[in-house]
């Protein structure tokens, strides 16, 4: 069984303060509700609902926005559509089917544009808890979700601890470094001087989308690792039967058009014909401001009141996400005492390693949801005495999960 549906919520209040007079929720549902089986998944920066493959889903857009953890959530996949009613909503603030700032504004007529409220990861939660209370589903048998969707799923067991039994951060972290946030400064700064990018009210005339092009480039880049890089696309030129529309300047057409280029020209390109310039200012804003400590003494304090399990994922050529920010993350979650174990996974592929290769991703989800942390095959990498904690991080590779 699978729905797509939207759920109007009311008058929501955000965060902020401000409200808006009707927040609609775009979701779909997988599997059948049996009481106890509910599984929300978090989805990322651009992602949207449509988080597994669906028979009557043919033309959905391109990217993360289809089916962008189809061989980890499906029928027979890790989180089993089977066994499990899984659930996945497009958060406020983005541009697939939740209000946001490409929506009409009722009292207005016209897109909202930057006069949408400014957008949290709390706000995402308390939507999804919302949600869920409409779906008729109280208690989680886990909450699921990677890079900033891991942001929301620590944000669900600091703001509603009693509501998860089990849940799995993967490749994200307690907060984003300086070098994170400045990065997504740039890409902001891309959009914002974009000269169509007007204010944020361009809806209806010409949109920001060199700008936002940029922006995304600038996000490739950042999810990618320098051997993955080297080993897709080293120096090469891209060939003479590749051009681009039209030379960024006057001496470029003297030097190679090299194949990162353009990858990054072609994924800008598919990225400005489903995305809006606004969402992604919308939710990378929401992303930087995530600390897990705002309002607590510290990240232990944080998730004191967790009385589940919690299984974090981490990748170690993820410079977006590291290693060590999961394991200072884990650290804090045993000195609150909370059941923790941290599988570190051996990729070379950046950030994207949580979407690329499910095959590492989809065990240690499966183990979770079917047994919890009591799994004999799910690792915990906490240092040991006397070892330095650059050599504690041991990676755990697939083959140690087959029977």
């Amino acid at each position: 069984m699978t729905t797509r549906d939207t759920a109007d919520l009311g008058e929501f209040q955000f965060l902020s303060g401000e409200s808006i007079p009707s927040l609609e929720v775009a979701y779909e549902t997988y599997g059948e509700f049996t009481g106890d089986n509910a599984v929300l998944v978090c989805h990322a920066l651009t992602g949207s609902p449509h988080v597994a493959r669906r028979p009557d889903a043919g033309g959905d857009t391109a990217g993360q926005a289809r089916a962008w953890w189809g061989d980890v959530v499906g029928p027979g996949k890790a989180i089993d559509t089977t066994e499990y009613y899984v659930v996945c909503a497009n958060t406020p603030g983005s541009c697939y089917g939740t209000t946001g700032p490409a929506s009409e504004n009722p009292e207005t007529g016209e897109p909202y544009g930057t006069d949408f409220p400014p957008v949290t990861v709390g706000d995402w939660t308390r939507s999804q808890r919302q949600l869920l209370d409409e779906l008729g589903v109280g208690r989680l048998h886990a909450v699921v979700g990677g890079s900033v969707g891991g942001m929301n799923v620590l944000d669900w067991l600091r703001r509603y601890p009693d509501d998860v039994d089990r849940a799995a951060a993967v490749a994200t972290a307690a907060r984003l470094d300086p070098q994170c946030l400045a990065l997504d400064t740039v890409a902001r700064r891309a959009i914002t001087s974009d000269p169509n990018w007007n204010g944020g009210h361009y809806y209806g005339g010409p949109e920001p989308e060199d700008g936002l092009a940029r922006a995304r480039q600038i996000g490739h880049i950042m999810y990618l690792s320098k051997p993955s890089m080297a080993r897709k696309f080293g120096r090469r030129s891209a060939g003479r039967e590749t051009v681009r529309e039209e030379p960024p300047d006057p001496a470029a057409a003297f030097f190679p058009y090299r194949e990162v280029e353009s990858y990054l020209d072609y994924q800008a390109d598919k990225f400005t014909d489903r995305f809006d310039a606004n969402s992604y200012l919308y939710m990378t804003r929401a992303m930087d401001d995530f600390d897990l400590s705002a309002g607590y003494e510290s990240d232990a304090d944080a998730l004191a009141a967790f009385e589940g399990e919690l299984l974090l994922v981490s990748f170690t050529g993820d410079w977006h996400f590291t290693v060590e920010q999961a394991e200072a993350l884990a650290e804090a979650c045993r000195e609150a005492d909370v059941d923790i174990a941290h599988h570190v996974v051996e990729s070379d592929h950046g950030h994207d390693a949580f979407l690329v290769e499910p095959e590492k991703v989809g065990p240690p989800l499966d183990e979770l949801l079917e047994d919890g942390l009591a799994g004999r095959t799910i690792t915990d990498t906490a240092p040991e005495p006397d070892i330095k904690p650059e050599e504690s991080f041991a990676p755990v590779h697939t083959s140690l999960f087959s029977e």
